[in-house]
């Protein structure tokens, strides 16, 4: 069927130019040096470096095979369209009902295309804060929690809490969580910024409408050798890590916090049970958040010369969540939204993610 064919090679043809851009050779070589790796005597000697690794074999793996095993699919159809008559009705409505299957996988896929900055393969750390309001923002901000740790479940990503500040009454005044995995950053970067919240509130005994703000910061995972921290920069104090109700997570001051003077940057790991392995992670963590800091900085500068205006990007509202008098979520950057604000919040929130990379990469091409 001359129809069908057409549209098989057109998603071949896009499936391998895609393959070409997301260099699938290079992640197969990668994958290839952490396997041998892993034949080392040696290689567990580090349990929490050996465990990372083992991550990336699987998640590497993943990707090659999803990208590899759809192109295959793509080959298989296309030979059966070419060996199919007009006559054949029940094979001509199974290749019709593939072929508009494989498009919508496609479009899923290609949103990777959209990732091609620095540190978008990187794994993410992700803060959130909560803003003004009390009980009602702390709430909040365990709600945005819940919503990105789903959105990871979902997406494959793993994601661990690395330190929490819990709420007064409810919720938590602050929390940062690593999360892992393949385009971890590159899908997560945009949600950085001010989150609001209008509903009813559960805390208020005349049930009045209240508005919340928490606030998103997303990091990529950078490596240490990237940048360079002098030790004299360095504040680190140790205290004792508590969980969610006061409870401890372990009794001697394993949890650190570490300032780097010159920026006023402060970061905490508190879920290991080792100080040093608290230390190691927080370390990672400023790394990070330095790399971030000096490129902002440097694209600060250079609006300036060019005499811009300079507006930190996480001091904006990006996004509104009412769940009150109806329901909208609604991004005031991309103009996406939705009605079904109890998925969003449970973690489906990928359409919004891919509009806001759709969106994004279009700005930057104007």
């Amino acid at each position: 069927m001359k129809e069908f064919e057409e549209g098989f090679l057109t998603l071949k043809k896009n499936t391998e130019e895609a393959i070409k851009i997301l260099n699938l050779n290079k992640e197969k070589e990668a994958l290839k040096g952490l396997e041998e790796e892993t034949l080392s005597p040696d290689f567990w000697k580090n349990e929490t470096e050996a465990r990372q690794k083992m991550q990336n074999i699987a998640l590497l793996k993943k990707h090659i095979e999803t990208w590899e095993n759809f192109l295959k699919e793509i080959n298989d159809s296309l030979e059966i369209a070419r060996l199919t008559s007009e006559k054949e009705h029940e094979i001509i409505n199974e290749l019709k009902e593939r072929l508009e299957n494989y498009r919508k996988k496609y479009e899923e896929l290609e949103t990777e295309l959209l990732l091609s900055e620095s540190y978008d393969k990187n794994n993410a750390i992700l803060s959130i804060y909560s803003g003004a309001g009390g009980t009602e923002a702390q709430d909040w901000a365990e709600m945005l929690l819940r919503m990105y740790l789903r959105y990871s479940e979902k997406e494959g990503f793993i994601a661990k809490i690395v330190s929490i500040s819990p709420g007064d009454q409810a919720g938590i005044k602050s929390v940062s969580v690593q999360v892992s995995g393949l385009f971890a950053y590159g899908f997560l970067k945009y949600e950085r910024g001010v989150h609001r919240l209008v509903r009813l509130s559960p805390f208020d005994a005349d049930h009045a409408r209240h508005t919340s703000f928490a606030l998103v910061e997303i990091f990529p995972e950078i490596e240490e050798t990237e940048i360079k921290i002098d030790e004299k920069d360095l504040k680190i104090d140790t205290f004792r890590a508590s969980g969610h109700g006061g409870q401890g997570v372990n009794t001697t001051d394993s949890a650190v916090r570490i300032t780097h003077l010159p920026t006023g940057i402060t970061v905490t790991c508190q879920n290991e049970r080792s100080q040093m392995q608290n230390k190691a992670f927080a370390m990672k963590m400023l790394v990070s958040r330095l790399k971030v800091y000096q490129e902002e900085k440097r694209t600060e500068e250079e609006q300036e010369i060019r005499g811009k205006a300079v507006s930190a990007e996480w001091g904006n509202q990006i996004r509104s969540y009412v769940l009150h008098p109806y329901n909208m979520v609604k991004d005031l950057r991309t103009g996406y939204e939705t009605s079904n604000t109890s998925q969003v919040l449970d973690g489906e929130i990928r359409e919004i993610i891919d509009s806001e990379l759709k969106f994004f990469a279009k700005e930057k091409r104007i």
